[in-house]
């Protein structure tokens, strides 16, 4: 039990000053340390507590305003797409979902990182907002991964780093409470899990706080390549924590 609780609050600890610095990404990183010792449906549950957690706290310390004509299509394919993801959960293989997106974000990270010049992607318009919005929530009903495609699709519109925080900051504010009071209503958040939560948030709190300061003072290209370089980290560890059950496989 102690070691549980030591990995849980190691997890916290990181994961909050990484959502506190980028906006996004919590339950990946907390994933990437609960994934060899917290039970995955627990995990899961925490995962989505400790996000939601962090973008209040940062709702509160870091505010950038609300563009309601900018976030609309995105909170609307994200509402949409939370109980699609929730539905799906018991049906998927998880484990090839992590290796898959792993890999992606692997690949695709840095090749951004390393491109000098980049067009700047603008087809689509709102609808294509939306589609990147429903991706997230399915993402997010499956779980708690609502950030990383539209971090990645803000990256590709070039948008200024205050703008991202905008569209990340509030779609994953919206889309994480809708997935936590989904998972009540289905059962996947149970009485036992609570004393856990009641590690993961006051662990959570100052580095989700210093990360959060930190973002202020960062210029626009050292975000970019922070989000990136998060993004790929993150893949890294979706990989790392699927290939044991594949090797497991064999």
């Amino acid at each position: 039990m102690d070691s549980l609780v030591y990995f849980v609050a190691i997890g916290a600890i990181v994961a909050g000053f990484v959502q506190g610095l980028s906006g996004f990404a919590f339950s990946l990183v907390a994933m990437s340390f609960w994934v060899w010792t917290v039970e995955p449906q627990l995990a899961g549950a925490m995962a989505v507590f400790g996000a939601l957690t962090g973008q209040i706290i940062a709702a509160v310390t870091v505010r950038r305003g609300l563009d309601l004509k900018l976030l609309l299509p995105f909170l609307l394919g994200g509402i949409m797409g939370i109980p699609v993801g929730v539905a799906i959960l018991p049906l998927l293989d998880v484990q090839l979902f992590k290796l898959v997106f792993g890999a992606l974000l692997i690949v695709w990270c840095p090749l951004m990182l390393f491109a000098r010049r980049l067009p700047r992607l603008t087809i689509g318009g709102h609808v294509a907002d939306g589609a990147i919005g429903l991706i997230g929530g399915i993402m997010g009903g499956i779980g708690g991964f609502t950030g990383p495609v539209p971090t990645l699709w803000c990256v590709l519109r070039q948008w200024e780093k205050d703008t991202q925080r905008i569209v990340i900051q509030n779609f994953n504010l919206a889309t994480l409470s809708l997935t936590m009071v989904a998972y009540i209503v289905t059962g996947k958040i149970k009485a036992e899990m609570l004393p856990m939560f009641a590690i993961v948030a006051p662990a959570m709190l100052i580095p989700t706080l210093v990360g959060a300061r930190l973002y202020i003072g960062i210029s626009e290209a050292t975000f970019r390549k922070t989000v990136l370089t998060l993004l790929a980290a993150s893949g890294a560890g979706l990989l790392a924590s699927a290939l044991p059950h594949f090797m497991s496989r064999v």
